[in-house]
Order: structure tokens, then C-alpha cells, then sequence
């Protein structure tokens, strides 16, 4: 089968991917890549740590037992956190552009990214959450969601989140599971070009969530604040600042999906 397209030599030469092959040794083609992937997985993956700059400690070993599927280890004596990797620029390019239906339209720059994420890892510390802790979020794919799933992983705690069409059991019967210590929602959601509560259904979660310590409400589309407290209340006394990010294990969880 013929390609839709192909690109000319010099803008393939100019891939990530020419890079790494450049980088990894004379390979001629994708195929012999892949098959030196495959054939030499602890130099693979020991490169692929050194090739994306990889802030952490790498450790000795890349692999070990790599011929288990499962139980493979991945730098069993790295250490390193999720989110320092991707917060890792901070200037004024885009990191987030959002549309919310034709209604909301937001904007996060990398630096604004990076404030937000300070401020609410230090609300979240304040609040008590540390390493191991497990952070619901009970929200449409916000920029404020994405910054508080680095955030709770800056701190080597655990995000999980299920989107605000769910019904009240469909949320419980994931969150009831993992014991969150605290849980995210929206005021609200939009769907169809039609505006949907969700701290209704959120209070009734809530009420079946004993664990949970802090509800944080985002303010989305503009609805009452019924329950918990606002975002912006939650970090106001923080101010943006070097974010302390707690280095963890290599395989240590960092989201819990269902």
C-alpha cells in the first residue's frame, strides 16, 4: 500500500527520532532500530534515560529480569518524580490551551503551569497528603485538573479521576476502592451545549467517602459554591515558589486507572 505521505529526507532528518538513531549508532533503518530495542533492552533503555535528560538519579542497572513479561524491573535503583520531568521549562510558551465547548476557552502558559502546580502542592502538603496518598479528582479535563495531578504527584501521591458524567455508584464504586484523602470536582460541566451540576452528585459521593479529609471545588461554569472550598481559596496562602518534589522509586504508582 502506497503512503498518504512521506516526508522529505530533510525534515525527517530533523525528527526526535533521527536523533535517537543517530545517537544509538549507525542503523539504516527503523526496522534495525527496533530490532537492537529488542535484542539489547538494558543499552536501549539505559539510552533512552540518558537521550530525554531524564532528571533523577538512573541508578545502576536500566533492566533487570527483562525477559519477564510481567516482572521486568526498570532501573530498580533509579529515583525520580513525574512531574519535576514535566515541568521541567518555565517560560512563556503554551503548555495548556483549552476549549470548553464554544463557552470556555483558557490558556497556561509554562511558567503559569509550573506557579499553580507550586501552590497547590504546598495547599496539599499544608492539608497533610505525603507519598503514598491517594487524590481523587472528579472532573472534566480542565487545565486546573492537570495541574492538580502534577501537584499531587510532585509529592510522590497518587491521582486518580473519572469524568462528571459518571452517576453517583460508577464513582464510588472506583473511588470507594482506593480511599482517597482528598477529593477535586468542578461546579459543573458542559456536554452537548448544555450546562450539568456536579456537586450534587459529588455531596452524595462525598457522604459515602469517609476517607476523604479536603473537597476542593473548581469553579467552571460559574454555579454556587455548594460544598467544600473554592481552588482559589484552598491555595491563597501560598505563594509560587520552587516546588519541592519528593523523589520516589522508579516503579512507584503514580495514577490509578480503571
Amino acid at each position: 500500500m502506497k503512503p498518504l505521505w512521506t516526508p522529505s529526507p530533510e525534515r525527517a532528518s530533523q525528527t526526535g527520532m533521527a536523533r535517537f538513531m543517530a545517537r544509538a549508532g549507525k542503523f539504516g533503518s527503523y526496522e534495525e532500530l527496533h530490532r537492537w530495542s529488542v535484542e539489547h533492552r538494558e543499552e536501549f533503555w539505559n539510552l533512552i534515560w540518558d537521550f530525554c535528560e531524564v532528571r533523577g538519579s538512573k541508578g545502576g542497572r536500566s533492566l533487570v529480569d527483562g525477559e519477564r513479561m510481567p516482572g521486568a524491573k526498570w532501573f530498580p535503583e533509579g529515583r525520580l518524580n513525574f512531574a519535576e520531568n514535566l515541568l521541567r521549562s518555565r517560560d512563556a510558551s503554551d503548555a495548556i490551551v483549552f476549549w470548553g465547548e464554544d463557552r470556555i476557552r483558557k490558556r497556561l502558559n509554562r511558567k503559569e503551569l509550573y506557579d499553580l502546580v507550586s501552590q497547590l502542592s504546598q495547599a496539599l502538603a499544608a492539608a497533610g497528603l505525603k507519598k503514598g496518598d491517594r487524590v481523587a479528582g472528579y472532573l472534566p479535563n480542565l487545565p486546573e485538573s492537570v495541574a492538580a495531578m502534577l501537584a499531587t504527584a510532585s509529592l510522590g501521591a497518587i491521582w486518580s479521576s473519572c469524568s462528571p458524567d459518571f452517576g453517583v455508584q460508577g464513582v464510588l464504586d472506583r473511588f470507594g476502592q482506593i480511599e482517597p484523602k482528598v477529593f477535586f470536582c468542578a461546579d459543573g460541566y458542559l456536554y452537548g451545549g448544555k450546562e450539568f451540576d456536579s456537586q450534587d452528585k459529588a455531596k452524595e459521593i462525598l457522604a459515602r467517602l469517609p476517607t476523604v479529609e479536603r473537597c476542593v471545588v473548581v469553579n467552571y461554569v460559574g454555579s454556587a459554591l455548594k460544598i467544600g472550598v473554592s481552588l482559589e481559596r484552598f491555595i491563597a496562602a501560598f505563594s509560587p515558589q520552587e516546588i519541592k518534589f519528593e523523589q520516589t522509586q522508579f516503579n512507584h504508582p503514580l495514577c490509578i486507572l480503571y
